[in-house]
């Protein structure tokens, strides 16, 4: 079986994160291999395995990780805080990245950075007894090479106005992605639309400012424009759960009619 090397994966991300049309994906809360593969075979850029909001275990999204890759399919998991060990797993797994939720601190900035990028420039521990490193079939110094010339992507979650200055906050991430729900709730309940869109703007010249991509999540294609995500560089619409939910809905009331 040939699977595609996750630092080939990486690097299609990267390339995808910086081109003219934003780089689509959308989140999998779902412990489906099946829902990685009609991913792929429906044409998004990536996928977001989520440890934040939903109920996958780490076993799952390592399941999904590795489904992905051997679908040569980008997989980035979010998760809620940094875990050092987690981390290493879900990379050793072949995840193309880690999404942090919740960035407010320059400490978190680098307690990531740290955790997904070998020494000198973070203290993720080695090992060549895994997926990414082709079971040990790579030397090491060939292994670090690879690691350092294509590192694991890394998007930091902005979700609340309170946070340590953005430049520094975002120097060191490839996407800096605007969490638009949990920061109209922050801003305040109903939050004004002209306030959470200036809020947004920001973000994105922050973002632009530190040379770090941009993005966010829409709960559709359409309604991007709408969040200040118009001309977002790497776009998470919807879930599989909610794709699955609206799909049923429908159809529900179609038996109804």
């Amino acid at each position: 079986m040939t699977v595609v090397d996750v630092h080939l994966l990486r690097r299609r991300l990267r390339a995808a994160v910086t081109a003219a049309e934003p780089a689509v994906g959308t989140f999998v809360k779902l412990a489906s291999s099946d829902v990685v593969e009609l991913a792929a075979a429906a044409g998004f850029a990536f996928v977001v395995v989520d440890l934040e909001h939903s109920t996958l275990t780490e076993r799952n999204a390592v399941d999904l990780v590795r489904h992905a890759h051997v679908c040569g399919l980008p997989a980035l998991v979010r998760v809620p805080e940094v875990d050092a060990a987690a981390v290493n797993r879900l990379l050793e797994a072949g995840a193309a990245g880690i999404q942090l939720s919740m960035l407010t601190r320059v400490a978190q900035t680098e307690a990531l950075v740290a955790a997904a990028r070998f020494a000198p420039v973070g203290r993720r521990s080695v090992s060549l007894a895994n997926r990414a490193a082709r079971f040990g079939a790579i030397p090491l110094a060939g292994f670090l090479r690879a690691e350092q010339d294509d590192p694991p992507v890394l998007v930091g979650q902005i979700e609340t106005a309170r946070t340590d200055p953005l430049p520094e906050l975002l120097a060191p991430l490839d996407v800096c992605f605007v969490g638009s729900t949990d920061l109209a709730v922050d801003l305040g309940l109903p939050a004004d639309a002209a306030v959470l869109r200036a809020a947004v703007d920001r973000v994105r010249g922050a973002a632009r400012s530190a040379a770090v991509a941009f993005g966010g999540w829409a709960p559709a294609r359409d309604a991007a424009a709408h969040l200040g995500l118009g001309d977002a560089d790497y776009l998470v619409v919807g879930s599989d759960l909610q794709m699955l939910a609206d799909a049923l809905r429908v159809t529900a009331g179609e038996g109804n009619q």
